[in-house]
């Protein structure tokens, strides 16, 4: 089975450089890397929930999660600076491709109500970035072993100059998004 970098190279190189006119492959844009977070503000009141998403964002990347610490302090939510409130891994190579063949072709099918993802998420540069409310959608979670589901966010970083070059690149690679 050829994997999604082999499309890449094979079906969606040729694509983008007919669509925008490239005249080097150098030109065609790439993914760059993925992005994982996981942002727990209860981890203010539990300090024990960090661990348990550390171990349940690394079994989702298939690499070793980091904890994030807060930059500032803010007395209205109790909560000081150093205090860990989260965690995330970047992904890069050949993790973050088997990482986006996971998400398009397992993970987002099994959302409910799946109707594709939003257009709009765009961030001018041709990077993308989404939220999955219930991180249970991946298949290296075992729904029984959890305490909380938890939400994450995925940024997913591209080195296209303009969104319109981004759409095209994630459309072409199979990005699922709503007609």
């Amino acid at each position: 089975m050829a994997g999604i970098k082999e499309h890449y190279g094979d079906d969606c190189v040729p694509q983008l450089m007919k669509e925008f006119g490239y005249s080097s492959i150098m030109q065609v844009p790439n993914l760059t890397k993925i992005v994982l977070n996981m942002g727990l503000g209860e981890a203010v009141q539990n300090p024990k929930i960090i661990e348990g998403a550390v171990n349940e964002l690394t079994q989702i990347a298939g690499q070793k999660a980091v904890v994030t610490k807060a930059k500032k302090s803010i007395a209205t939510f109790k909560l000081r600076e150093g205090m860990p409130i989260g965690c995330r891994v970047t992904l890069r190579g050949d993790k973050m491709w088997d990482f986006f063949s996971k998400l398009i072709n397992v993970a987002l099918p099994r959302v409910r109500d799946f109707r594709g993802i939003s257009f709009k998420s765009f961030d001018g540069n041709g990077n993308y970035a989404m939220g999955i409310q219930e991180h249970i959608i991946f298949p290296e979670i075992d729904y029984d072993k959890i305490d909380k589901i938890k939400g994450l966010n995925i940024s997913i970083g591209t080195s296209a100059k303009s969104d319109d070059e981004g759409r095209f690149l994630l459309k072409a690679l199979g990005m699922p998004f709503r007609k």
